[in-house]
């Protein structure tokens, strides 16, 4: 995905490590293949678009406690 566009790996490569690992859990955390290609094409809408980090998402479980309630059961 990111090698074969550019200007995507170029925006990739301008996040700090914990925004790649944002994008990173956000893309992992859901169980369907369905929702991760949503996912996958709105990753790329919203690094194309300046954003930084995915939007309305409570952070990565494993360095977040907060965010632990929303995704264990």
């Amino acid at each position: 995905m990111l090698q074969d566009d550019g200007d995507l790996q170029e925006k990739w490569d301008s996040l700090t490590a914990l925004a790649r690992n944002d994008w990173i859990c956000w893309m992992t955390s859901v169980k369907q293949a369905a929702t991760r290609d949503k996912r996958l094409g709105r990753l790329q809408e919203d690094l194309m678009a300046g954003k930084r980090r995915p939007c309305c998402w409570p952070g990565c479980p494993h360095r977040s406690e907060a965010a632990r309630k929303w995704v264990e059961p």
